[in-house]
């Protein structure tokens, strides 16, 4: 039988639509059929109350099972399911021609004694639910052969280029196998494990000197070496970027340190570039700790390595427990935190030195908790981006800064324009574009008011593709952080900016010696030749300040002007200077 069939005969046998789709595919995925039911059950509440329609519940939940949805902190798969899911819904919609609800679809409200009476009376749901049953399937069937098909694709040529979504898939499906041969492996093995993380230092720089693709090659040639080095018993995974973890069966400290001897030596050297790595080791003690916070606890303690000058191998300590404890903290408590609106937009003034006057403003997060008081951007920041939660907080930024436009401009203050950060994952893909120009356009104001700023890192060819587009689009591009790594003169030639964010640490070198302030003299006399605006960040001094002046570049932000600060404060502050009235 098809799955529609097995549907409409469960729908036939007394099975609402809910549980009649979850039981079509039950089997197949593993599950049984009562335990389903319920779980169906539990879920169909909204479609008893008249709201979204039982068969989208069940194609999530069957889905879900389909996908393996199980780990809370794969924000990649997390990910990949939401897009599947607003993919799936625009489906049905569109199919449905915008009905979602019972009631839309079932012509009478199920909530009601006497709209159900009718419902029963002719039969409804055995006449309409059929419909939006075999459209449900049909996408459902769409979306898991689709899902198998690339994992089959990327499983036979490990090389092969893929697109986004199947990279998604195919780390997800790694990180799988991993954790289940690390989960058998500490259920099974009398002797120690210990987790080996490692990364490559300034690996950054290996990016900027010698392009992305070479980056890519080196990890390339890491996972091949490992596949050698690594015995029956030990398991690695990529775990991101250029960290790899191995997790290993041992007996002595002294054979984990030679294991840890053998990585550097078989991975010293790449292409006559020297490979510099830091390690972190985590030895198991409890064997029923979750292997993520046994990779967390490995984590720390790679980090703590990197700060090392004498060892670039530490192992786990407890002091390192607080970090861990702030990253539970944190991941714990950010979907709340956007939802009750716990993030803030502080706001720090732009000025020109020759008019001491705001010229406009960046706009940054900041996390009030209700008990914690303020989480500081450099606790939160880093493991956002990692998990790629920061997507989430950049909307409620982008949301939040188009409010106080709006505000601004309903004052007639028409020349104070926000920078909002776009981080290096929203440029991968074109979804926050939509995001962008519909919170534009709701708030009615001029997109040249909303500027954006990009990193200087963010200069691979895709990304170069993407900021031509926004800026085809009219919008104003400013290259943050210019002068923080090795790639910036060569970012100008391929991406479109309009202005130059000098870095706060370049600044303070050149400000060292008066060949720095020659150097700074030639950048700021170069942005000109190129047509470009300049803006001097972390400025502190009054020195900064008339040398700055002094060479021309007159638009700067720093904390001799001002701190950031919440936005109210700004909006009084702005005011002030503009002798506005507000209403």
């Amino acid at each position: 039988m098809t799955h529609l069939e097995k549907a409409v005969e469960l729908q036939k046998n007394g099975y609402h639509c809910s549980q009649a789709i979850i039981g079509a595919f039950a089997n197949e995925l593993g599950y049984n059929l009562k335990d389903c039911f319920k779980i169906s059950t539990c879920f169909g509440g909204g479609m008893r109350e008249g709201g979204i329609c039982g068969c989208i519940t069940a194609s999530f939940m069957v889905l879900g099972m389909a996908f393996g949805f199980y780990d809370p902190q794969d924000k990649e798969l997390e990910l990949y399911g939401n897009k599947k899911a607003e993919e799936f819904l625009s489906l049905f919609k569109e199919q449905m021609a915008g009905d979602i609800t019972c009631k839309a679809i079932l012509g009478q409200d199920i909530s009601k004694p006497e709209g159900l009476a009718v419902i029963r009376k002719e039969g409804l749901m055995l006449k309409l639910c059929p419909r939006a049953m075999r459209v449900c399937i049909a996408i459902v069937e769409e979306m898991i052969a689709d899902y198998h098909t690339r994992k089959n694709d990327f499983s036979k040529v490990d090389t092969v280029e893929t697109d986004d979504l199947t990279s998604i898939i195919k780390h997800a499906d790694k990180r799988r196998r991993f954790t289940g041969s690390v989960a058998k492996l500490l259920d099974s093995m009398d002797k120690k494990v210990a987790f080996i993380q490692f990364d490559i230092k300034r690996f950054k720089i290996i990016n900027d000197l010698y392009g992305e693709k070479f980056g890519d090659e080196v990890l390339f040639f890491i996972s091949e070496k490992l596949k050698t080095i690594c015995s029956e018993n030990q398991f690695f995974m990529n775990v991101r970027a250029d960290v790899f973890i191995i997790v290993t069966e041992y007996e002595t400290d002294d054979e984990l340190d030679d294991i840890i001897t053998r990585l550097e030596e078989d991975l010293e050297e790449f292409k006559e570039v020297k490979l510099q790595l830091s390690f972190g080791v985590y030895t198991v003690e409890d064997r029923e700790m979750e292997i993520r916070q046994m990779e967390d606890r490995a984590a720390m303690a790679r980090k703590a390595a990197k700060k090392e000058v004498v060892t670039n191998r530490l192992f786990y300590q407890e002091q390192f427990k607080e970090l861990l404890y702030t990253r539970k903290f944190i991941e714990e408590n950010m979907n709340s935190a956007i939802n009750e609106k716990q993030f803030k937009m502080y706001l720090q003034p732009k000025y020109s030195i020759s008019k001491n006057k705001i010229v406009g403003a960046e706009a940054l997060v900041r996390w009030i908790h209700p008990q914690r008081g303020m989480v500081y951007p450099n606790e939160f920041i880093p493991i956002f981006e990692e998990n790629g939660f920061i997507r989430m907080v950049d909307y409620y930024i982008w949301e939040e800064a188009c409010h106080f436009i709006k505000k601004c401009t309903g004052l007639g203050i028409k020349d104070c324009p926000v920078s909002v950060n776009v981080s290096r994952q929203h440029l991968k893909d074109m979804e926050f574009m939509r995001v962008l120009v519909a919170y534009i356009r709701n708030n009615a104001i001029d997109k040249s008011l909303l500027e954006l700023e990009i990193t200087e890192t963010a200069n691979d060819e895709k990304i170069s593709k993407v900021a031509e587009q926004l800026k085809e689009d009219g919008f104003t591009l400013l290259m943050d952080d210019f002068g923080s790594g090795y790639s910036s003169l060569n970012v100008l030639l391929e991406t479109p900016f309009d202005v130059l964010k000098l870095d706060k640490k370049f600044m303070d070198n050149m400000m060292a010696s008066d060949k720095g302030k020659l150097i700074l003299e030639y950048v700021v006399a170069m942005a000109k030749k190129l047509e470009l605006e300049l803006l001097a960040e972390g400025v502190e001094t009054k020195e900064q300040v008339e040398l700055l002046s002094k060479i021309g570049c007159d638009r700067v932000q720093g904390y001799y002007y001002a701190k950031p600060m919440p936005q109210e404060e700004f909006f009084e502050m702005l005011c002030r200077e503009r002798e506005i009235e507000k209403a």
